[in-house]
């Protein structure tokens, strides 16, 4: 019987002591480790192997209809010496067309401002052309000027393909990022842990320059010159990345 006596008060204890086990507080989670966002830059460069320019036919004429047909002249002419240039019809793509009326303003004799009088009308079409054959590009620009285009001449050198260049970019990037990611956690005493999150912010390629019109093309040429100089130069694709990793002790 002293037996039972001596473990009942014990068994009763143990019993309490897990029923205000239950009722209490969970214990605390660990503290989630630091963390520390980097970003990272990346650049390739590469030959353009495409280049896309905007041909304009403007004409004036007192009617609208006289306008329209000496434009349509001009353009089909334009557009047909094209094939000749090795330029196929999947690349080319009417991008404007216009017509607007021209007006002479004049004052009356008490100084107010009569109504404007349509004096003409001006068509504006606009072919965009992709030239695949570069070394035959000046060639195809002066026969266009030869044919009748007198506005746009714009030209953007593209790479067709610039999937290789961008993943070069986005490497280049990645290793950037890590190496300010290592660099700033050496300088607070830790460690890089694992990549949490990794994020591919879009890249582009740089700009083109500003468009130059075709009379300034025609004077950079030499009075001799059969084509219009042109340059092809370097295509740059860029690339950004952000970096989240963990920081260790």
């Amino acid at each position: 019987m002293s037996a039972v006596r001596l473990l009942a008060p014990l068994a009763f204890g143990l019993a309490l002591s897990g029923r205000a086990f239950a009722q209490g507080e969970p214990p605390a989670a660990p503290p989630a480790p630091a963390r520390i966002s980097v970003t990272g830059e990346g650049h390739a460069s590469g030959t353009p192997d495409l280049a896309v320019t905007q041909l304009t036919v403007m004409r004036s004429a007192p009617t609208a209809a006289e306008a329209l047909a000496q434009a349509n002249d001009a353009m089909e002419a334009v557009r047909g010496a094209m094939s000749g240039f090795g330029v196929e019809a999947r690349d080319l793509q009417t991008s404007g067309f216009q017509i607007a009326p021209q007006y002479r303003y004049e004052n009356r004799s008490d100084g107010t401002q009569a109504p404007p009088v349509v004096t003409g009308y001006e068509v504006r079409n606009t072919l965009s052309v992709k030239v695949r054959d570069l070394a035959r590009l000046g060639e195809l620009l002066d026969k266009a000027v030869q044919l009748g285009v007198n506005e746009g001449g714009s030209i953007a050198f593209q790479i067709e393909d610039d999937s290789g260049l961008r993943n070069e970019a986005r490497r280049e990037a990645v290793r950037e990022a890590r190496a300010s990611a290592e660099t700033l956690a050496e300088a607070a005493g830790l460690k890089l842990g694992r990549v949490v999150t990794i994020e591919d912010v879009a890249g582009s390629a740089f700009p083109p320059p500003p468009p130059m019109p075709f009379g300034e093309l025609r004077m950079a040429a030499p009075a001799s010159a059969s084509k219009v100089p042109v340059e092809v130069g370097e295509s740059m694709v860029t690339s950004d990345v952000r970096i989240v990793y963990e920081l260790q002790p």
